[in-house]
């Protein structure tokens, strides 16, 4: 989002990504928000393309798979997948446009005119660096070392179902919906999205699932992220390392524990993988010539689903201090000044959704009761619209 916003404003760009190869199928399920659909028309994407599947409603169903209430909410969900593939074709082709793949930054080096990046693949230089390398952020490491994820006590296990696996049953009541299930001290949702190859048509999309479960830091959490060789990934477990154990006793506690048409979809989705919950709020965003970005700068919970949309409002808010500043550390100081509390925003709101999953995963905790209405009307909605309508059963 950043490469093609600037290369668009008239900047050279180079963008450095760590991956290799073709990232079609990466990722999982994104919520669209209208700013960031905004600012997808600012990278170029045309109105009408493609982007996710619609939905119209929202519901939550209990253990035996009743009906506890609904929720109109039209919505737009996409995948990780689909947006890269948007944004990799719209990305200017020119010779002041690069994308490097397989680079690993190594350090940053800031003179009094430029940056220096040192990486697996030499050296590159810029006016300006701008740091979109996540959560773990290998730049942020070097200048804010003391800046660190902070685990909220619980995970999400995550996974997408081709449609055309699922029962007509699972497809009438839950696939064209965003679905929830709450389970005592846990919450389970989810919503189609683009399936293989990136398709929307109806019989070729996907259901996304994230399942949040308590797993206090220590014993448990160690053993999640432990793989079948006995290799501990305290930094986060690869889909394919996740030991076949854990996926099993995952599925049957959903057997157990969801709605059945939930269940079923979790039983029928190839890899499901596993990610521990954190938070992260810095202190600093710019400094000198380099900037961070995205999540490298500030991670909220997915409870608020505003992640993708963050990032797309801080890329947008760089580009326009670039435009009024030049390429200049000044440009740096007025983006942070821009996005710096708009980030603190979405971390503290994330942790205010999160704190009853935080709770249960304290030992000797109780589990008390959810309001299905509030869990629904909370999550992931996009701040600038109001709910239509509530309607509550049972």
């Amino acid at each position: 989002m950043c490469a093609n916003l600037l290369a668009r404003a008239g900047h050279h760009v180079t963008v450095l990504e760590k991956a290799s190869g073709n990232m079609d199928g990466r990722g999982a399920g994104i919520i669209t928000h209208s700013a960031l659909i905004t600012g997808l028309r600012s990278c170029g994407m045309a109105p009408g393309v493609p982007l996710g599947v619609d939905v119209r409603e929202r519901i939550t169903l209990d253990s035996q798979g009743a009906v506890l209430g609904t929720l109109a909410m039209p919505q737009l969900l996409t995948s990780w997948s689909r947006l890269y593939q948007i944004l990799r074709e719209l990305l200017p082709d020119t010779p002041d446009v690069r994308y490097r793949q397989g680079i690993t930054v190594r350090e940053v080096r800031q003179l009094d005119a430029q940056v220096r990046v040192l990486t697996n693949a030499g050296e590159f230089e810029a006016d300006l660096l701008i740091a979109a390398d996540g959560i773990r952020s290998a730049v942020r490491q070097q200048l804010w070392p003391h800046i660190q994820p902070e685990y909220a006590g619980y995970v999400a296990w995550r996974g997408l179902c081709a449609e055309s696996s699922l029962s007509r049953e699972c497809r009438d009541t839950v696939f064209e919906r965003f679905g929830f299930c709450l389970p005592p001290g846990e919450q389970l949702l989810g919503y189609p999205v683009a399936g293989s190859g990136n398709r929307t048509e109806a019989g070729y999309r996907a259901w996304n699932f994230v399942w949040y479960r308590p797993a206090a830091a220590g014993a448990r959490l160690t053993e999640l992220m432990t793989d079948a060789d006995g290799v501990h990934h305290p930094q986060g477990i690869p889909p394919n390392k996740v030991s076949a154990r854990e996926v099993a006793r995952m599925r049957e506690d959903a057997r157990r524990l969801a709605a059945p048409v939930l269940a079923e979809i979790i039983e029928k989705t190839t890899q499901p993988f596993l990610q521990p919950i954190h938070d992260l709020m810095s202190d600093h965003i710019a400094q000198g010539r380099v900037a961070l970005l995205g999540d490298a700068a500030f991670v909220a919970r997915p409870h608020v689903g505003m992640g993708v949309t963050k990032a797309m409002q801080d890329a947008v808010a760089l580009v326009e201090s670039l435009d009024r500043h030049g390429a200049t550390p000044a440009a740096l100081q007025a983006y942070a000044q821009t996005r710096f509390a708009a980030g603190q925003d979405a971390v503290l709101r994330s942790r205010r959704l999160g704190a009853y999953m935080q709770a249960c995963g304290l030992q000797g905790s109780e589990p008390q009761p959810r309001d299905a209405d509030a869990v629904m009307a909370e999550t992931a909605v996009d701040l600038d619209r109001v709910p239509v309508s509530l309607t509550a059963r049972g």
